[in-house]
């Protein structure tokens, strides 16, 4: 099975191969400040399976850790770390072209996790933007 993203202008885009070895959503503060949303969506792949089209800007976040964004329109990417995650790229799963399709399976770093991250279910919804519906 093959996924495909991009990233917000469409000028980064990639498709992986096969399955992934992890799907986790990641309340880490590293995570909350690079993608400015109270948690972030990891999905991760070999390295040998992701292809990329278009060349990313990168920022070594942490000693040995990438992150890899659109220069163009900012959007955070991709996340390498060889120490952590030897031979593994893991995509912002919210630039998934099925995002829908592929539902996370853990979530991680919770001792950072904003104290009222675990309450958003609960919170009044609308449909659209409010007043735009």
């Amino acid at each position: 099975m093959a996924i495909t993203g991009r990233c917000h202008c469409g000028a980064i885009r990639y498709t992986a191969q096969g399955e992934a070895e992890h799907h986790a959503l990641c309340h880490c503060t590293d995570c909350r400040r690079w993608s400015g949303a109270p948690l972030a969506g990891w999905i991760a792949f070999r390295e040998a399976d992701v292809t990329i089209e278009g060349q990313p800007a990168t920022y070594e976040s942490s000693p040995g850790a990438t992150r890899h964004f659109c220069g163009a329109c900012g959007t955070g990417l991709f996340y390498r770390n060889e120490q952590v995650l030897p031979g593994i790229v893991d995509i912002q799963s919210g630039t998934l072209d099925a995002a829908q399709d592929h539902a996370p399976a853990a979530q991680i770093m919770v001792k950072e996790r904003l104290p009222w991250a675990r309450e958003m279910m609960a919170l009044p919804e609308s449909a659209a933007y409010p007043g735009m519906e």
